[in-house]
């Protein structure tokens, strides 16, 4: 146990995370992560983040920036002096994390692949920083979100789409991503069905093309806009919509207002 009286609390990574104390300094380069922070009411504690860090939208400019999410400035960082570091798999490059952990005590590595995990988020969130109620919460909420859009999604087809993030060349996702577990909650199988790659790249001759029954555009981390899924649809003849890619890729506390929206635009058809 700790002194505080709690077990450590592991990380995905399987690193143990002691409470933080009162006064933590917490940098994070994970634009949904960011916004769960202020979400649990550690706003203040927030010393550094990504210029991609964009919520809460007020709230966030305060906070300086140390770079992008790939091309993070180390000097900034270690200028900063944190105490936590705020990290994911998919998104912090791996020399990155090494490096700062010369000089940042602890690293808070994530890794969410299922909506699911979201709890686990708020648990270990709310654990390291003290912040058990406001997480308690979140997954409160988090529950009602998932169940009203499972409820929504339950008595519709089951629908194979094509969900397209990037374009030149054309880039879609595995299904053992967080973005095609969402969508799975929704109704939506992702193609390919199958992947070795996470973010397959997809030829014009792919059969992911001809097997689709939908294809969706998402707003990142390409900016698709409506003008594309009118090009698209005239090209392939399918039914192509647009996905404000925040409901499907940001975890944290925006998956609760996420899955409320993926639950409207199913339900719209």
């Amino acid at each position: 146990m700790t002194p505080a009286g709690r077990s450590a609390t592991a990380d995905w990574a399987g690193t143990l995370h002691t409470p933080a104390g009162a006064a933590p300094r917490i940098a994070s380069l994970v634009p949904s992560l960011t916004e769960l922070l202020f979400a649990l009411g550690l706003g203040e504690r927030v010393i550094a983040r990504t210029g991609f860090c964009v919520h809460p939208r007020d709230a966030v400019r305060r906070v300086p920036k140390v770079g992008g999410t790939k091309d993070v400035d180390l000097d900034a960082l270690r200028a900063a002096r944190p105490t936590h570091l705020v990290v994911n798999v998919d998104e912090t490059r791996r020399e990155v994390v090494d490096a700062a952990r010369a000089f940042i005590p602890d690293v808070i590595v994530t890794h969410p692949l299922v909506p699911e995990d979201n709890r686990r988020l708020y648990e270990l969130f709310g654990a390291i920083f003290g912040r058990d109620d406001q997480a308690a919460r979140l997954t409160r909420s988090f529950d009602e979100s998932l169940a009203a859009l499972e409820r929504t999604a339950a008595p519709l087809p089951r629908t194979r789409v094509l969900y397209l993030i990037w374009r030149e060349p054309w880039m879609t996702v595995a299904r053992d991503t967080y973005v095609s577990a969402t969508l799975a909650r929704a109704g939506f199988d992702t193609l390919p069905a199958e992947s070795k790659a996470r973010y397959p790249k997809l030829g014009d001759d792919d059969a992911a093309w001809r097997d689709a029954d939908r294809i969706l555009l998402s707003t990142e981390p390409w900016a698709f806009r409506e003008r594309d899924c009118a090009a698209l649809a005239a090209a392939t003849g399918k039914r192509v919509d647009l996905v404000d890619g925040e409901w499907t890729s940001w975890y944290g506390s925006r998956a609760i207002e996420g899955l409320s929206a993926l639950a409207r635009f199913r339900a719209g058809g």
